[in-house]
């Protein structure tokens, strides 16, 4: 069983919305909507856990899982202090019969059915998966001064993107170990990899951007609009 845990318990504070990013608005429905709808709309997802702001679960029912009839999402969860805490919150409720899970942004609205398919059919061969993207320009690595110190060779630097899909047991294993050890990591692949446990990154794609500034917003428009028109 594949369970998606789609993370929308965030304060957006680089919006500067004046509330959470996740029910802007993106092309007359809510950011979140468009995440979701992605999920539910794809075969190999069996069921999904929304992590929220608890003060929020009354209009995220209302506004986005009843009004889109997402009858996949079984739960919605309040989220933590942090992003890994919220992940946890999810991990807590999924099915009994699960195993495999899929964590991904809820502020990643453009993901595709491709990806997914990409990231679960690798999974096949391996025990934690992240999608991403090589990077296109050249990246400096800097001290404290602001001073070079290494320029890490552009073929093998990735931009990290969700979802970000595991063996559940492995999953819980790393969290458990992170609790244990207070351990802060800012995405799922590094608390798998505090365990030695090999990361495999999969092609994911350069439109599944994360909406974090008004800047993303128009982005992530424009990109819906051009797939529209060119690409029906």
């Amino acid at each position: 069983m594949n369970t998606a845990i789609i993370l929308a318990a965030g304060r957006g504070t680089r919006m500067n919305a004046g509330r959470n990013k996740q029910y802007l608005i993106l092309k007359n429905k809510p950011i979140l909507a468009h995440s979701i709808g992605i999920f539910q709309k794809c075969n190999l997802i069996d069921e999904i856990i929304v992590v929220i702001n608890q003060d929020e679960e009354a209009n995220c029912r209302i506004n986005v899982i009843e009004k889109y009839q997402f009858n996949k999402v079984k739960k919605l969860v309040p989220g933590g202090d942090e992003r890994q805490h919220s992940v946890y919150n999810g991990l807590m409720h999924v099915n009994s019969e699960c195993d495999i899970v899929l964590v991904h942004d809820g502020a990643r609205p453009l993901v595709t059915h491709d990806v997914i398919e990409r990231c679960l059919n690798e999974l096949r061969s391996c025990e934690a998966v992240s999608c991403g993207m090589p990077i296109k320009d050249t990246v400096k690595i800097i001290d404290e001064n602001r001073n070079v110190r290494v320029t890490p060779m552009r073929d093998s630097v990735w931009i990290t993107q969700t979802p970000q899909a595991f063996k559940l047991e492995i999953l819980l294993k790393a969290h458990n170990h992170a609790l244990e050890e207070k351990i802060i990591c800012t995405d799922d692949a590094m608390l798998v990899e505090q365990l030695g446990i090999n990361v495999r990154m999969v092609e994911g794609d350069y439109e599944n951007i994360k909406i974090t500034t008004p800047d993303d917003l128009i982005m992530a428009e424009s990109i819906l609009n051009y797939k529209r028109k060119f690409r029906k």
